[in-house]
């Protein structure tokens, strides 16, 4: 599983912001807690290159899927969990409770406390999440 800080990144399909340009359907990664995305390393060199045309056309927006064919996703993000999968994002958040929660009880034991801190705030921020997430969830259902 890839790590950003300290947490599991999450794999999935998204769009992302290069400067003026907005590229749909990059396979990237991100932190549920820290909320830093990436485009995944296994098609970096790919976006670079489509992202350099695209800026030279000054093209607003590009979709990637149509400039490059990802056939392996499933090899792509085997080292990270993946919402667009078999889990839904609440199981995602769900077991990146958990694991902080057997960190924490480990950072309890060891009595590191900058640790365990780390750990209560990564916490916080996770069901943070889990409750906004579940919220809108709520709200989708009703109004459907």
């Amino acid at each position: 599983m890839s790590f950003c800080c300290g947490a599991g990144m999450v794999g999935s399909v998204g769009s992302v912001r290069h400067y003026k340009t907005l590229v749909h359907n990059v396979p990237i990664m991100f932190c549920p807690v820290c909320d830093r995305i990436e485009v995944h390393p296994g098609i970096e060199g790919e976006y670079e290159i489509l992202v350099e045309y695209a800026q030279g056309d000054q093209a607003p927006e590009v979709d990637f899927a149509d400039f490059v064919s990802v056939d392996n996703t499933s090899e792509l993000f085997e080292n990270c969990t993946m919402t667009d999968e078999a889990a839904s994002f609440a199981d995602v958040l769900k077991q990146q409770i958990d694991v902080s929660l057997d960190l924490l009880r480990v950072a309890k034991e060891l009595k590191d406390d900058e640790w365990r801190e780390a750990l209560m705030i990564r916490l916080r921020r996770l069901s943070e999440w889990l409750k906004q997430y579940n919220k809108r969830k709520q709200m989708s259902q009703k109004s459907a």
